[in-house]
């Protein structure tokens, strides 16, 4: 049986420590390596390619969200797990539109971490003890804390959307969960017009399906939060 390689990225040398010493127990988990800062981090899972990152929020040089984004953009296979002594719903809710997929505050207990690495590695989200088996529970969960939180588009990223401004115009009430027949009156525009644009949204995101494309916008910092279009009827 392959193990679950894991790197752990934490200012703390006693931290790191005690995490491996958590982790090296279990039969079927190894570590593979550790940073102590986002750039290091980045760096090692280039050379290491771990299966999951145990990663803190607050670290020197690039905070663990912002080294999480980084990892995810060219790693996407490799999961991610935050852990924090922040332990709120709107913490969760970024740190998920980072990219990860668990986070944890630090008073984890071991074995609750364990189990958590093992769901990421297994592709499932483990958000404040609550387990997300599929991209679908992600999505009704991002949509849920999309309408909860506020935030911004990340100004850098804004420009690389391949999406017209039309299609995020129908992105962005596909987030707010209208229907296509709801965008279509919304928008003026037929019901066949705005099924193109779905489907040519869906297409040059890659993805499957309306959920997925709510949670590759989100995750990407595409919609603008609180925005006018939330909602609105």
């Amino acid at each position: 049986m392959n193990k679950i390689r894991v790197l752990i990225v934490d200012d703390h040398p006693f931290f790191r420590e005690g995490l491996r010493r958590v982790i090296v127990t279990e039969g079927d988990l190894e570590v593979v390596g550790e940073a102590s800062d986002g750039e290091e981090a980045i760096e090692w899972v280039d050379r290491l390619r771990p299966d999951v990152v145990v990663m803190d929020v607050n670290l020197p040089r690039i905070n663990g969200l912002e080294a999480t984004r980084r990892i995810k953009d060219v790693h996407p296979e490799v999961g991610v797990v935050i852990l924090t002594a922040y332990d709120d719903e709107e913490q969760v809710y970024h740190a998920v539109r980072a990219g990860a997929s668990a986070y944890h505050s630090k008073d984890v207990t071991p074995q609750e971490l364990v189990r958590t690495i093992r769901h990421v590695r297994a592709g499932r989200y483990v958000l404040r003890q609550v387990v997300l088996s599929t991209e679908q529970e992600l999505g009704r969960w991002l949509r849920d804390r999309y309408r909860q939180f506020g935030g911004d588009v990340l100004a850098d990223e804004r420009h690389l959307a391949p999406l017209s401004s039309r299609e995020m115009e129908v992105l962005r009430l596909m987030v707010a969960g209208m229907s296509n027949k709801e965008i279509a009156y919304r928008l003026g525009i037929s019901h066949q017009t705005v099924k193109n644009h779905v489907t040519a949204i869906l297409n040059k995101l890659g993805v499957a399906d309306r959920t997925q494309a709510t949670v590759y916008a989100l995750r990407h910092g595409w919609i603008p939060l609180r925005s006018s279009d939330q909602c609105q009827t």
